[in-house]
């Protein structure tokens, strides 16, 4: 190892800098030994500067003892003398702990980027199951037995998982959740609970539609076991979203086009559900504006996976309930572990003005889904009126025109509240209706006080 070199590059995720030998010293083996491991340098400035210090025979195995004493459970480092421009310099190196977190007097450090970050219960507690290769999931649920499981939610699972193929579950129900481990010596799994629960008490999701972040104008609140918190979330979601239509073809076939790409929102939706953090008495939240959708869950980023990583079309795989998961990966709901941002880029390459951004939020993980708000309007436009043929559009001026764009994205308002949402005048837009209806491209469903127009 070129220490020079090494120096030059400067403080990193497994390369720290010390003046001195001290406490902050030692916080920094135990983030070392709660990571990857590193190199701590002893006798050498923040900025890279070899200041030295005064070293004797006796120094490295005080320091060996200070540290395995202080720690626990005890590192045990390599702590060398070397001798750099004529200065005394302690390079000391310890390797990643294989059952973590360590802690120093009580405390627990974890290392990000080039500094350490002491741990809250919730991170500690996630890094211990971690290292165990072990999920809070994968316990066993107290005061809960195989009588508060459904038996037709198991035997629906069952199915699924038969249908797709990716495992192969025979014998009773009972024996296919042992195969699966959401059983464990007749004991019920947090992961079974969540799954296969006739109750759920653990969490809520809550779906909100804002017309301005502090008005709300519908509120719904799921609380139901996961495969179905999943169906009844993407219905209350494709409820508040717009549908356009292409008019296509001689025979004026229509084709649905939503806002945004629903195979997007179903994997966003997924995500949340399956890789929040259950131990934590936060719900999930999910806020339905005119231009984007949030979603946010408890739980940051599991593991060492990273905000960049993401980004990239390559990352690492990180499970924090690892039995969820492979129930939703056996039924096919989600596919290879890691893939889910890919096939959401994927997604959204047809919505050329959409943008798709998260991040690390408080104790939870965000995303966003919407629209470049200057183009907005005029690509979904374009994406309404495409393709209509010239038999269908002529003698249709421009006003009846966008009262069809504005009944295709707003399906069901009577006369009145179209005249309110379009300024037009009511004799102009009765005129207007009436044009659209001849020619067969709208009509009024429903009774007369409570009906209104829809797109044919």
């Amino acid at each position: 190892m070129d220490l020079l070199t090494l120096i030059q590059q400067g403080e990193s995720g497994t390369l720290e800098f010390k003046q001195s030998f001290g406490k902050e010293a030692i916080e920094t083996m135990c983030a070392f030994a709660n990571a990857k491991g590193g190199w701590l340098l002893v006798g050498v400035q923040d900025n890279g500067t070899i200041s030295g210090l005064a070293v004797t025979e006796e120094t490295p195995q005080k320091i060996i003892n200070q540290i395995k004493t202080q720690t626990e459970p005890g590192l045990i480092v390599d702590v060398e003398p070397v001798l750099i421009e004529n200065n005394s310099v302690l390079v000391i190196k310890v390797g990643e702990f294989p059952i973590k977190p360590v802690s120093f007097k009580g405390r627990f450090y974890q290392r990000k980027v080039n500094s350490n970050h002491q741990m809250t219960l919730t991170e500690i507690a996630n890094m211990h199951l971690q290292s165990l290769q072990l999920s809070w999931d994968a316990y066993p649920a107290s005061a809960t037995n195989l009588n508060d499981l459904d038996p037709t939610k198991i035997k629906k699972f069952i199915e699924r998982v038969n249908q797709k193929g990716r495992f192969s579950l025979n014998g009773t129900p009972e024996e296919s959740l042992i195969k699966l481990n959401l059983l464990k010596e007749n004991q019920v799994t947090h992961a079974a609970n969540l799954l296969f629960g006739k109750e759920q008490n653990t969490y809520n999701i809550h779906i909100g539609r804002f017309k301005t972040p502090s008005m709300i104008i519908d509120d719904k609140m799921v609380r139901a076991t996961l495969f179905d918190a999943v169906e009844e979330t993407m219905r209350i979601i494709i409820s508040h979203l717009k549908v356009a239509f292409e008019i296509t073809g001689k025979k004026v076939e229509r084709t649905e086009i939503f806002e945004y790409p629903l195979e997007a929102l179903r994997e966003l939706v997924l995500n949340s559900i399956i890789h929040r953090d259950y131990t934590s008495p936060v719900d999930n939240q999910i806020k339905i504006f005119d231009q984007k959708i949030t979603i946010f869950n408890p739980g940051k980023l599991y593991g060492d996976l990273t905000i960049e990583q993401l980004k990239t079309d390559s990352y690492p795989s990180r499970t924090r309930n690892k039995l969820v998961a492979e129930g939703f990966y056996l039924t096919g709901d989600i596919e290879k572990y890691g893939s889910g941002y890919q096939r959401i880029r994927k997604a959204i390459q047809n919505y050329p003005t959409m943008t798709f951004d998260y991040e690390e939020s408080g104790d939870g993980y965000m995303v966003a889904i919407g629209y470049n708000q200057q183009k907005q309007t005029s690509v979904t436009n374009e994406g309404v009126t495409e393709g209509v043929t010239e038999g269908v559009t002529e003698g249709v001026t421009e006003g009846v025109k966008k009262l069809l764009d504005f009944i295709q994205k707003n399906p069901g308002l009577r006369t009145t509240q179209i005249e309110t949402q379009l300024n037009v005048p009511v004799k102009t837009l009765e005129r207007w209706l009436k044009q659209l209806k001849d020619q067969n491209m709208i009509e009024f469903r429903g009774a007369s006080k409570t009906g209104g127009y829809h797109a044919k």
